[in-house]
């Protein structure tokens, strides 16, 4: 039996490092624009940000906001009924630029979620051209990052553009469990598929999404999807059924952010959509349960067993291979994310953590009915 499992994880870790591999490939990386574009008129930009409890950091984004080296842009922010000093805070940067548009949110309507109904009323009070969605909590690290994105939405004849940011990582869970949640979701992403015209593959990151004004009108906007806690994933699903033209992009060079701070806000915080990320099926869920764990734990684990059971040099040697490739897709993960090599070693108890947090997400689902996110519980 163990000579069976041996072989058999192998072939698993072989096929999932050879796909992560190619998928790699078809990365698009953008590197920060600097350069003038002279006699290029530049569209105004409406950046757009829902904010709700953040006085921990909306400061730091707002202030890399307006300090763009873009010529023509408007910071929007929605401050949706914090508790905390988050109004006061955008209140204070908002009487020392006359950019930034400070708004009291609205009282949430029926059959809305708050985040996209503070992007919506926010979206009210643009005048740009090209509008930006963001959060409250990335930090634009380049100054060039609204004319990088703004470049190459216009050089690449795109509709939509959306970014994933570089992650910063900060206490022991944050380095052993968003790697492995950030590398799941990155592998789920088929780079060929989703910036291809001809498939309807899409995916968005919340942080950074970019649309001609033109294109958010024609898909509904967030009006569109007023109750999706994937909001910014069906968003850019619509704009692929719509024919319009995306492009999903690293741009860890241009702006990062550090998502949650220690266990709970992680557990908290992924456990809003992990299962409405698996369409709400048990079984989808499940398989990714497996895989998660077949490819990052159990490899160490059948080593183990055949040097215990000193299965001899043949199955040894292939167990030993597989934890070889599954620690070559956890160092270059690390690499990826900037983090020290040495970080990869927490990669297990970070797999286990996750497959722990979507099975409390279907039964918050499933048993309970509920989404819960910044104090607000919404029924599924």
């Amino acid at each position: 039996m163990i000579q069976t499992l041996t072989f058999l994880q192998l072939i698993l870790v072989a096929a999932v490092f050879v796909y992560l591999t190619v998928n790699m490939i078809y990365l698009v990386r953008l590197a920060p624009i600097s350069h003038k574009l002279d006699g290029v008129p530049l569209p105004m930009v409406s950046v757009c940000v829902p904010a709700r409890n953040e006085e921990r950091g909306i400061q730091n984004c707002l202030r890399s906001l307006l300090q763009q080296d873009y010529p023509r842009f408007e910071v929007i922010v929605v401050d949706d009924h914090s508790t905390d000093r988050t109004r006061e805070l955008i209140q204070s940067l908002a009487e020392q630029d006359s950019r930034l548009l400070a708004l009291a949110g609205e009282e949430l309507p029926d059959g809305w979620l708050g985040k996209p109904f503070a992007l919506h009323q926010a979206f009210k009070k643009t005048t740009g051209d090209i509008l930006l969605f963001t959060d409250a909590d990335p930090v634009f690290d380049s100054r060039h990052a609204l004319r990088t994105a703004v470049v190459t939405m216009r050089e690449r004849e795109l509709d939509a553009l959306t970014l994933m940011p570089k992650m910063e990582f900060g206490s022991f869970w944050e380095r052993a469990v968003q790697p492995i949640i950030c590398g799941f979701i990155a592998s789920l992403v088929r780079f060929r598929k989703v910036n291809s015209a001809d498939r309807e593959s899409a995916v968005g990151f919340g942080a950074f999404l970019m649309f001609k004004r033109s294109a958010y009108e024609t898909i509904g906007g967030h009006e569109g999807g007023k109750a999706d806690v994937l909001e910014d994933v069906l968003i850019a699903k619509r704009v692929k059924k719509a024919g319009l033209k995306l492009l999903v992009a690293d741009g860890k060079r241009l702006f990062s952010i550090r998502m949650y701070y220690g266990f709970r806000e992680i557990w908290i915080g992924w456990r809003k959509n992990m299962f409405a990320a698996m369409q709400r099926s048990v079984v989808v869920a499940l398989y990714y349960i497996f895989m998660v764990l077949a490819f990052v734990l159990t490899p160490y684990l059948i080593l183990g067993w055949n040097v215990t059971a000193a299965t001899g040099a043949l199955w040894e040697g292939l167990a030993l291979l597989a934890v070889v490739l599954v620690s070559a897709v956890a160092i270059k993960t690390c690499d990826e994310l900037g983090l020290h090599r040495a970080n990869a070693c927490l990669f297990p108890i970070g797999a286990v953590v996750m497959a722990a947090i979507i099975i409390n997400s279907m039964i918050q689902v499933l048993i309970f009915s509920r989404t819960e996110w910044r104090g607000r519980v919404y029924p599924s």
